[in-house]
């Protein structure tokens, strides 16, 4: 359970908390919030009253002449600093928490590409689009980007860090709420940046051991191909109606010619689906020179592999 000071009086102004740390978060946001607040009401009240109470008139009422009043200065100077030091402490403390894990987090490699998300567990076993991790254990993000720079941000659990090519960044999070939880990119990082969406799925363990299980040995069916459709980030690309985004469509390509740039026509089977997933820039369709797809090989397995295919014969 989640501590009790979730029922703060702020966290209607922020996403559901799904962690200790989100509740922190949602502590010191809060006491700014408030001090702001509760300095601008009486800032914007001083601002109306005393023009209206010192205004120009028949008998306007006059002020003493006062040139110095140490202790008003020492107050309106030293309650705004103290507050300042306050936050900046409270703020340092929060930081540091976000980017120090603990030492027996669950350790998930995470490498960001144009568009989507992929996920690597201690043992090899790589997700696509989700990540499934045991309720109740700290899980460390080890990221890294392959192209441009994208940013990890999971708002239930309040932790964002930007994903840099060419370096490690880390966060981690610590999930007491079991469910499922949106992952969102923030930075801006190209045509399909809006689609550059993750799952978390916080699983007792029991369930969680279930999964895994599940996960290394799935079977090719339909199903689980649309679903890899849609987590392996194939939907920001190929459409499944006929219209064209990035690159061709996969409705009715099973089985077809394709014409490929500086070849004759290969046809769309097996082979060039795997070959297509594995090293998409051994034969390019025309027209789509110009489009860089990211290569699957070590993403997917052949399992996963089968499973698209199957998928991609079902689109008539």
């Amino acid at each position: 359970m989640l501590s009790p000071v979730l029922l703060s009086p702020w966290a209607p102004f922020m996403p559901d908390a799904k962690s200790d740390f989100a509740v922190s978060i949602d502590n010191l946001y809060g006491f700014i919030w408030w001090t702001m607040t509760f300095f601008f009401v009486i800032i914007v009240f001083c601002s109306i009253y005393f023009p209206w109470k010192y205004r120009r008139g028949p008998n306007p009422v006059m002020t003493p002449r006062i040139t110095h009043n140490l202790a008003l200065e020492l107050t309106w100077s030293g309650i705004p600093a103290l507050l300042l030091i306050i936050i900046a402490f409270w703020g340092i403390n929060l930081y540091v928490k976000a980017y120090v894990s603990p030492g027996d987090a669950y350790e998930v490699n995470v490498t960001a590409k144009q568009w989507l998300w992929q996920f690597e567990h201690p043992d090899g076993t790589v997700e696509s689009g989700e990540l499934h991790v045991p309720l109740g254990r700290p899980v460390k993000l080890v990221m890294s980007s392959v192209d441009v720079i994208h940013s990890f941000f999971l708002p239930e659990f309040r932790v964002k860090s930007d994903v840099v090519p060419g370096r490690y960044t880390m966060l981690w999070f610590d999930p007491k709420v079991a469910g499922e939880h949106q992952v969102f990119c923030t930075e801006y990082c190209g045509d399909s940046h809006s689609a550059m969406l993750a799952k978390v799925f916080v699983m007792s363990p029991a369930e969680y051991a279930k999964y895994v299980e599940k996960f290394l040995h799935p079977e090719p069916t339909v199903e689980n191909g649309r679903k890899l459709y849609q987590t392996a980030g194939c939907l920001t690309c190929h459409t499944i109606d006929g219209t064209v985004l990035v690159g061709p469509s996969f409705k009715g390509i099973f089985g077809t010619p394709q014409p490929i740039v500086g070849m004759a026509p290969v046809v769309a089977d097996e082979n060039y689906i795997r070959e297509s997933i594995l090293e998409p820039q051994a034969k390019i369709v025309q027209n789509f020179q110009g489009q860089q797809m990211p290569a699957f090989k070590g993403v997917l397995n052949d399992d996963q592999i089968k499973a698209i295919i199957a998928y991609i014969k079902s689109l008539k």
